[in-house]
């Protein structure tokens, strides 16, 4: 647990102080100062201390938009610990709408970085030594990939005790277990001794509202789990724990028909697409392996082969079916139900 002193960018918070800080992590062609914008917030108690980040990738700005409402509509007030609010984190490719670095490296592959490094090297070795070290837990905030779509699912390595706390806590229907990529932000964190969940939710270029209330709930959760502030939990109408996905990929190049769309349960051997000519002839069907749920898939009919067509969060039989039956009894007004209305209508889905 973090104690002493909380400083950040040469800036020092001091117990129930609120900061905005300016951390420089590079400078332009003309050598100005490029700046990660940070809000630290800080009780009069000490506690845990929590990051919580969004637009690693600079194009995937529902975290943002989650971020920001969590900074502006809602009154947080902390009784324990300090939370560290960037709602930026690529600045370079948030200004050019793009997913990487100008250099076209990924900055979430290049973590923990190096400060004698690549640009993307000496970003990620700014956040670990600035942001990470300053932690105790961190939320990493993403969305889907280009010309994708994600139901919301909290990712986190669940073999970390730590980890599994609050990726439970922060509230999602699906829980990823995994350790993430080499070179990820929240799997360098978390073997830092800094355990971190990643939001996967949601298409990049946008701020969704749907996702932005679980995203909201979610943060809101974890700081309730820590005991950083007051109030009850909310809690998703199932919540299953995930240890196998499998992308469902293209045989031929053609025209997609979706059967399904992001969240939908689905059987083994159901139809989940169907693949026309440019010209409407039918070629093949494509069929989920197992029973699950969908947990992503692209947004682009128009395929190559190979080409992800949909992703499948594998269940046993007698997982789907408890599943279903609890998605049934829950309220209408569930956010996981209107979450997945909503990206729903970003996909034209049509009768088998």
């Amino acid at each position: 647990m973090s104690r002493g002193p909380l400083k950040i960018g040469g800036v020092s918070v001091r117990p129930g102080q609120s900061k905005d800080v300016k951390l420089e992590i590079s400078e332009t062609y003309t050598g100005d100062k490029t700046r990660i914008p940070l809000q630290v917030v800080r009780a009069n108690k000490d506690g845990p201390r929590v990051f919580v980040t969004a637009a690693i990738h600079g194009d995937e700005i529902n975290g943002t938009g989650i971020i920001h409402d969590f900074l502006f509509e809602q009154s947080l007030k902390l009784t324990a610990g300090a939370v560290i609010f960037a709602p930026v984190v690529n600045v370079f490719g948030f200004e050019s709408h793009e997913r990487y670095l100008p250099d076209r490296r990924d900055l979430n592959r290049s973590f923990p970085g190096s400060p004698t490094g690549s640009l993307a090297s000496r970003i990620a070795n700014k956040l670990m030594t600035e942001i990470v070290d300053n932690c105790d837990y961190g939320i990493d905030l993403h969305t889907a990939a280009f010309q994708r779509t994600n139901y919301p699912n909290v990712r986190a390595d669940l073999s970390n005790p730590q980890a599994k706390r609050i990726a439970l806590a922060f509230g999602c229907a699906l829980v990823v277990d995994g350790k993430g990529p080499l070179g990820s932000f929240r799997r360098e964190a978390t073997k830092r001794g800094c355990p971190t969940i990643i939001l996967e939710a949601g298409e990049p270029w946008k701020m969704e509202p749907s996702v932005q209330t679980i995203g909201l709930n979610g943060i809101r959760n974890v700081l309730t789990e820590l005991d950083m502030i007051e109030g009850l939990k909310t809690k998703p109408p199932f919540q299953a724990s995930i240890r196998k996905t499998q992308w469902l990929r293209a045989k031929v190049g053609g025209i997609l028909k979706f059967h399904v769309s992001p969240g939908d349960f689905v059987a083994q051997g159901q139809p989940v697409a169907t693949n026309y000519t440019i010209l409407g002839k039918e070629q093949n069907s494509i069929a989920s392996p197992s029973p699950g749920i969908v947990l992503g898939m692209t947004t682009m009919p128009a395929v190559k082969p190979g080409e992800p067509i949909c992703h499948i969060a594998t269940l046993t039989k007698t997982q789907l079916a408890r599943y279903k039956r609890l998605l049934e009894r829950a309220a209408s007004e569930d956010p996981h139900q209107i979450a997945q209305r909503d990206l729903a209508t970003n996909i034209d889905v049509s009768a088998i």
